[in-house]
């Protein structure tokens, strides 16, 4: 086994000694590394994980904290549930916990998503791929619907945040009223109900964890105008030096330069979640000849089955352009610096949001009127996620009109109960999920 060098060695255990909590930076390590593999079920349903593993089971840090840092993170560009998981990150153990959790929350999905693009561009459709995502459908229906329950038992404690919940799932399951903008309601109307019937609004059960409102904010979290200009240097250079270098390397004009500057750009707006600015996207790498009409389709349907965020769509769209419009270079390395490029551009900017902001957004926690909003918009998200799970059910119980699946149906009971009843991690769940759905399709 190797040894590690004394300088990285000291680093580490200054680090945790320096902590204010009691999880070790190597303990949160892992954890990291594990929601990459499990955080399936787009930014609601990675959410939802990460409140199940961070506030119910691990108690790292407390229902207020985890909705405070989530409303921040609901109003930034780019995937809120990456940001979430840099922020938590960030709490626990600075800005190395905040690279490492934001980092592995895509590196597991950047490995399985350019493998697909290879085998989607070079073979079309796998049976054996196309199995094992049908097995996860299952899995990741349960977990969904598991969560709406969980959530609801520590939301909803009166007729007023039920009312709240069931206004949500209304607003965003047949008026398709955009995630955020539910959000801000549920945010403003808290926020207004905890002055008129503060009883009915102020029911967040702030308890004990790693993080919570009962000690002292930690030094780190405190902002400073030399931290946050340096912040803003070294995040920009980081972000902006492989495209840069790219472009002096290979010219201006060659696509994976392009689809560099393209999807910075989108980085700065892409208000709205994945299914808001995907058109956009579409339609822009349509424009540049990157994709073909119907293979944002395909990509969208590869990202919706493999964890990590929605948005990992477009490094499938990176993977196609620059493999399309390879210039001098050979097609492979070409997609292979087109889809990365694509990836540093897009999710970069989320650790320069979380670094920036998040001291100062820290500041603001603590009083009663944001606890009455942070209620409110708890009970908005259990209406959303129930929104979610019944959508997924929808879209894999019923494939087509008038037909039933009865064994996605039957693995989703399964999976719901052994997750529900029996606290079964989520690991085996899905690992499970995707092994039968193997099997079933080879024998059926």
């Amino acid at each position: 086994m190797k040894k590690i060098s004394p300088l990285l060695r000291d680093s580490v255990v200054n680090l945790e000694s320096n902590s204010r909590t009691s999880i070790s930076f190597w303990e949160a390590f892992r954890f990291w590394v594990k929601l990459g593999f499990i955080s399936f079920g787009g930014p609601t349903g990675q959410i939802a994980i990460m409140h199940s593993e961070l506030v119910e089971k691990k108690q790292w840090i407390s229902e207020s904290r985890f909705l405070h840092a989530l409303n921040y993170c609901m109003f930034l560009p780019g995937p809120e549930a990456q940001q979430l998981a840099i922020y938590v990150g960030w709490l626990l153990h600075r800005t190395i916990g905040g690279i490492v959790a934001g980092a592995f929350f895509v590196i597991p999905s950047i490995f399985i998503l350019w493998t697909l693009s290879f085998i989607y561009i070079q073979y079309g459709q796998v049976f054996w791929i196309a199995s094992i995502f049908y097995g996860l459908k299952g899995a990741v229906t349960a977990i969904v619907a598991a969560a709406v329950i969980r959530i609801g038992r520590r939301a909803l404690k009166n007729e007023v945040m039920w009312l709240i919940a069931a206004a949500a799932f209304v607003a965003i399951f047949f008026f398709k009223i955009p995630f955020p903008f539910i959000i801000l309601s549920a945010a403003l109307i808290g926020l207004a109900g905890g002055k008129l019937l503060p009883k009915k609004f102020l029911v967040i059960e702030e308890e004990k964890s790693a993080i919570d409102n009962f000690h002292d904010a930690a030094e780190h979290t405190r902002p400073s105008l030399k931290r946050s200009i340096k912040v803003l240097i070294v995040c920009l250079l980081i972000w902006w030096t492989p495209v840069l270098l790219i472009g002096f390397w290979l010219g201006w004009n060659h696509t994976i330069v392009r689809e560099g500057i393209f999807f910075s750009k989108a980085a700065m707006v892409t208000f709205g979640g994945a299914y808001a600015v995907l058109p956009y996207v579409a339609q822009q790498a349509e424009k540049y000849q990157w994709i073909q009409a119907g293979q944002m389709i395909d990509g969208l349907g590869l990202a919706e089955t493999t964890p990590g965020p929605l948005i990992m769509v477009t490094m499938f769209v990176g993977f196609l352009g620059a493999w399309n419009l390879p210039g001098d270079l050979p097609r492979l390395l070409s997609a292979t610096l087109g889809s990365l490029m694509t990836v540093w551009t897009t999710f970069v900017p989320c650790f320069l949001w979380i670094f920036l902001g998040a001291p100062y957004i820290e500041q603001l926690r603590g009083n009663k009127n944001l606890t009455a909003s942070l209620s409110a918009v708890t009970a908005a998200v259990v209406g959303v996620v129930l929104n979610l799970a019944l959508w997924f059910g929808l879209h894999t119980m019923i494939p087509t009109k008038g037909t039933i699946d009865w064994f996605l149906l039957s693995l989703s009971i399964v999976c719901f109960v052994v997750m529900h009843r029996w606290k079964v991690d989520i690991v085996p769940v899905v690992l499970i999920s995707a092994i039968l759905g193997l099997i079933y399709k080879m024998v059926v």
